[in-house]
């Protein structure tokens, strides 16, 4: 592979775990191409600006990427990197997803000071989250608990639990893991307490259609196995329009050549859990993805969906 002199530019928004997601990506490429020189532009998302309103409440999609796409677009970057949950089902006309990396823990993570488990919490407990996800979830498992929203980075989140603001926090393990907060780690919720965010625990790759040069230089870091789950839980997300602030979750897995999906559409407040599960050969991933959402949306989950919107 011919590799020229320009300095090839990874775009991230400049949290220290998106800092440290791109790093990832970075060492991966270096260890394959020794000789690419690699430049990481921080930038900052609409996302990350905008913290005295809920997620769900700023309107539109891919609050966290839209700004790397423009560094794409305009070709300021070479690639964007992201943690797939963020990502939105549509990408942009140009723009195309390459390399999905092998995927990390994908449980969430209840902290506390106390170290209490989910049933341990006091009841009134408030527990601070910025995901509907997460929220339906932990009220469908505890509707005596109070809901908070919880914005900023994971630091910033970690500081308002330690000074008293919260009595528990929900994070995701692979961040808490890329920035080496093991001490965190002590109650992992599992997936049938709490399942993962569609593309939870995978990071992605994003570049303009038609960079030859791009597509081949990432084409090592994907991993097919987490790929597959992604392109399952993804196809779902978007027959469902749901969304990455959505009350929405989907996790695949694989077992063999067989891949297993399960999704999940929730009221906020946790009355109303719609479950489905669909199996079958990993090559039918997209379909079985669309399957599932098929079935939840026959259970009710278009209206659970619409009524979230309305409010």
């Amino acid at each position: 592979m011919q590799i020229d002199s320009k300095t090839f530019k990874i775009v991230s928004r400049r949290s220290n775990l998106a800092l440290r997601q791109a790093s990832i990506v970075q060492q991966q490429l270096l260890s394959m191409h020794p000789d690419l020189k690699i430049e990481i532009i921080g930038i900052s998302t609409i996302g990350d600006e905008i913290l005295d309103r809920p997620l769900s409440k700023i309107g539109g999609k891919g609050l966290f990427v839209k700004e790397l796409e423009h560094y794409l677009l305009s070709g300021q970057a070479d690639i964007a990197v992201h943690s797939m949950k963020d990502v939105p089902a549509d990408l942009p006309p140009g723009l195309t997803l390459g390399s999905i990396l092998p995927r990390a823990d994908v449980r969430d993570v209840l902290l506390s000071v106390e170290n209490f488990s989910l049933q341990q919490l006091p009841p009134g407990a408030v527990v601070g989250t910025a995901s509907l996800r997460r929220q339906a979830q932990i009220l469908a498992l505890r509707p005596d608990l109070k809901i908070e929203d919880l914005r900023g980075n994971v630091e910033t989140r970690i500081n308002k639990l330690k000074t008293g603001q919260y009595t528990a926090i929900v994070l995701a393990a692979a961040g808490l893991e890329r920035l080496s907060l093991a001490q965190w780690l002590n109650i992992p919720l599992s997936v049938s307490e709490m399942l993962p965010a569609v593309g939870q625990g995978a990071l992605g790759i994003e570049f303009r259609q038609g960079d030859k040069l791009t597509q081949e230089l990432i084409a090592g870091l994907n991993h097919p196995l987490t790929a597959d789950c992604v392109i399952a839980e993804r196809a779902m997300n978007a027959k469902l329009n749901g969304g990455c602030q959505a009350p929405v979750a989907g996790y695949a897995q694989i077992f063999e050549d067989k891949i297993i999906l399960k999704g999940l559409v929730a009221a906020t407040d946790g009355t109303i859990i719609y479950t489905a599960q669909q199996s079958g050969a990993r090559d039918k991933a997209e379909e079985i993805g669309l399957q599932v959402a098929d079935e939840l949306i026959a259970q009710g989950a278009r209206a659970i969906l619409d009524t979230w919107r309305n409010e």
